[in-house]
């Protein structure tokens, strides 16, 4: 079974989340229930800094030994971070995806856009009715 998913996030229904940092960012990776999915991840495929996305575009790429899937961005904005140590740790993602396995740093464009994805007890309830 996998990790509760924190309270303190918002998630899309690809599997991503997305925190709040409270100045106009957001840190995002994707759901403990996604990177069990995947199995072991054995790459992961960041963008360039000061790339612009818009909310859903596709924004990174996690390869595990059973599949490659896109990972989306959960809001518009602008990449200002990744995860350098994915590079070298790509199972930190499967260790600690909310956590040590995060993936991006968005600049926001709309803040507002956060109000569009679910909450953890939304997200938990579209996992029980429809899964992945």
């Amino acid at each position: 079974m996998y990790q509760p998913n924190p309270e303190d996030r918002k998630y899309s229904k690809d599997h991503e989340w997305a925190v709040d940092n409270k100045d106009g960012t957001v840190t995002m990776g994707i759901s403990d229930y996604a990177q069990e999915q995947l199995t072991d991840i054995v790459f992961v495929e960041l963008p360039d800094i000061g790339r612009q996305v818009a909310q859903f575009e596709q924004l990174a790429v996690v390869e595990s030994v059973k599949s490659v899937s896109d990972i989306y961005a959960p809001v518009s904005g602008t990449v200002i971070d990744v995860n350098k140590a994915l590079e070298d740790q790509p199972e930190l993602v499967n260790q600690d995806a909310f956590g040590e396995g995060w993936i991006v740093k968005l600049q926001m464009v709309d803040p507002s856009e956060l109000d569009t994805l679910m909450d953890a007890a939304a997200y938990d309830d579209y996992l029980e009715r429809d899964g992945d």
